[in-house]
């Protein structure tokens, strides 16, 4: 996680071998409480890192908490119940696992909401929504969290964009422009940091297995089966992969790898045919 890869790491990728490095990283986590966050959660924890969780919900983020110190009752790990579209409380957990763990390593931001919308019924005040918890939720943890990195040389941030940052959808206006200057955020600190020995990329993840996707399924407004058919690899994501994604771009096997957009939706936004 450095500008200079070590030999050792090199001798490790020529050989193979899985080499993570993640031990005592402070991985500092939003919209940690369930979903991919907690997914993300759960993987970073089983490399040994040490975690900062935050979510608005404060229950769900407090069983989040309880079911990982079950499955790893070792590990280091702090709560923080905020808001990210709330600066200072941004600014104040930030602040508050630097104190905790005296750093932080890697953030995941990851917390955002869907939308849904015909564009002629999209109120002022959903689309404000949209954009303050997507769009200013990622930038207020980034650059909270990029302070402490910038005077260590060091750090790596992943942030959460979408497929629907990528390719549009209709009645998606809020969420999909929210999306995609997220990618373009992303590409900005990433030109920015880089030489200060930040590493800044981009998740875009296609549909996957959460439980607000099976809400949405249960509650009848979302078709399960026709998104199942239209992408080519014939199923939703899951969760962990996803997690999995960002424990690859978080380890010295993605040194390299820098102001990107990684898509993984199953081939979704390459297929065209209808």
């Amino acid at each position: 996680m450095t500008n200079t890869l070590s030999v050792d790491v090199l001798a490790h990728i020529a050989q193979g071998k899985c080499f993570l490095n993640l031990a005592n990283e402070v991985v500092f986590i939003t919209g940690a409480g369930s979903g991919i966050g907690l997914a993300m959660a759960r993987a970073f924890a089983a490399n040994g890192a040490r975690l900062a969780l935050l979510d608005i919900n404060g229950p769900r983020l407090e069983l989040a908490r309880d079911e990982l110190l079950s499955s790893f009752p070792q590990m280091a790990l702090e709560i923080y119940i905020a808001p990210v579209n709330d600066e200072r409380a941004v600014q104040a957990a930030v602040a508050a696992a630097e104190a905790a763990f005296g750093r932080i390593d890697i953030l995941l931001n990851n917390a955002g909401i869907s939308m849904n919308q015909p564009t002629l019924e999209l109120s002022g005040a959903d689309w404000r929504k949209a954009i303050d918890i997507n769009l200013n939720g990622v930038f207020y943890c980034a650059q909270a969290a990029a302070r402490g990195m910038v005077e260590r040389r060091r750090g790596i941030i992943l942030n959460t964009s979408s497929m629907y940052g990528v390719v549009a959808a209709p009645e998606r206006a809020a969420y999909c422009t929210s999306k995609a200057a997220v990618a373009m955020l992303t590409k900005v600190m990433a030109v920015e940091w880089g030489k200060l020995g930040i590493r800044v990329n981009a998740i875009a993840p296609g549909y996957i297995k959460t439980d607000l996707v099976d809400e949405l399924v249960a509650a009848g407004r979302m078709d399960a089966d026709a998104l199942i058919r239209r992408t080519p690899v014939g199923r939703l994501g899951e969760p962990q992969e996803i997690a999995s994604l960002a424990l690859f771009l978080a380890s010295e096997h993605a040194s390299f790898i820098n102001g990107h957009v990684i898509v993984a939706d199953g081939g979704w936004s390459a297929y065209s045919y209808i």
